[in-house]
């Protein structure tokens, strides 16, 4: 059996040939295909407004400079996620303020994000970073709710969800990144994710105001807008209007754009997102039915309703060993993550061990299977023996 990854991008003809027609084109990046999948995009998600960034970190780090966090402010997320989640908040000088997962989820806590509000003056946080964490979903209403108890804004991190949902109250299907609950949401076209650019991210939002600023940051700070500008016309070198050259930095920003190759990548592959769901929801089914009754297999859950399925994760006794026997069998499973708290970055700043004791229990058994749409099903039965192998032989 060939190698079998734990995810890989799926790139087809048609993908090819529209970043060929675009390299062709008088535009390799501030073109047309920009607007076009920002457009496609918000569609896709059902928010208002889309910023498409150079990656899923940079949508991070505008997304906190926009909402304005500035030294000391605390905001809270999850321990299991990768880095940049809470690298944002240092980006920014904030304080990472993390707290314990859901064990039969691995989402954020918001039981526990409760109780870290409830026994801290109010004031004390000023916001909310959840992680919809392997392609499921967070409960946003409540976690609104929850915000709006105490003054806090959200950023939804749905890299790994793009077309998953949840169920609100009202029944209402809510897809993650739609702008209805949280502030500002943020997606990755890493090549492992859902929609490959290469590299690649985007903002999602329903706040004009918000959305304007991200498109100041995303460049340089730079405004090209009659309406906006704040130096008189004389300063601009004109007489009676700006003139066409005119430009101005109104804030400190970054250069933080997608190029139009990547775009017309991220367009073309977003026509077959939901298939690409679809197809990771049968992969999942297959896991389930496979490893349902075996005993080795500790944190499963058969529920798909919503779940994007970026990963699918089991927990199982001897991981080190079953990860090194996987890759002696070409099959190149995947931690998903050492927690935050642990790295020693973020031990400087008093985290340890014990800390989140769910997080590092997770962490002590989790490991990845391959995950991905083109993942063929004699592939797929192949991982689901020499798993069986593997603990078959040890017991």
């Amino acid at each position: 059996m060939k190698g079998i990854p734990y995810g890989r991008q799926n790139i087809t003809d048609e993908d090819i040939q529209v970043v060929v027609e675009t390299l062709k084109s008088d535009y390799l990046t501030q073109g047309p295909r920009i607007a076009e999948f920002e457009n496609a995009f918000s569609n896709y998600v059902g928010s208002k407004y889309a910023v498409a960034v150079s990656n899923g970190t940079a949508a991070l780090h505008l997304c906190t400079l926009a909402l304005g966090v500035k030294e000391g402010d605390k905001v809270i997320t999850t321990p299991i996620t990768f880095a940049a989640s809470a690298n944002c908040i240092r980006y920014c000088g904030g304080e990472v303020i993390f707290s314990d997962i859901d064990p039969e989820t691995y989402l954020l806590d918001i039981d526990k994000v409760r109780i870290l509000l409830e026994t801290a003056p109010k004031g004390t946080y000023k916001g909310i970073i959840p992680v919809d964490f392997a392609g499921r979903a967070n409960n946003l209403e409540a976690y609104r709710k929850l915000a709006d108890e105490f003054s806090l804004w959200i950023i939804e991190d749905a890299c790994h969800a793009p077309g998953g949902s949840f169920q609100d109250t009202a029944n209402t299907t809510q897809l993650c990144g739609n702008g209805q609950f949280a502030e500002l949401a943020i997606f990755s076209f890493h090549p492992v994710k859902h929609i490959a650019s290469g590299e690649g991210g985007m903002i999602t939002t329903n706040d004009e105001s918000l959305y304007l600023k991200l498109l100041q940051l995303r460049t340089h700070g730079i405004v090209k807008n009659n309406n906006l500008y704040t130096n008189s016309i004389q300063l601009s070198g004109g007489t009676n209007e700006y003139p066409g050259w005119y430009m101005e930095m109104q804030n400190l920003g970054f250069n933080y754009r997608l190029t139009d190759f990547q775009a017309a990548l991220g367009s073309s592959q977003l026509i077959r997102a939901d298939e690409g769901v679809q197809r990771r929801r049968e992969i999942a089914i297959n896991y389930f039915n496979a490893f349902k009754n075996e005993p080795f297999i500790k944190g499963q859950s058969g529920t798909i309703k919503g779940h994007a399925f970026h990963l699918y994760i089991i927990e199982v006794e001897d991981r080190l060993g079953l990860y090194n026997y996987l890759r002696s069998k070409n099959i190149f499973a995947q931690i998903h993550y050492i927690p935050c708290h642990l790295m020693p970055y973020y031990q400087e700043f008093g985290w340890k061990e014990g800390d989140f004791p769910h997080a590092e229990k997770y962490y002590e058994h989790c490991i990845s299977l391959p995950m991905y749409p083109t993942l063929k099903n004699e592939e797929q039965a192949y991982v689901i023996s020499e798993i069986n192998i593997f603990y078959n032989d040890k017991h």
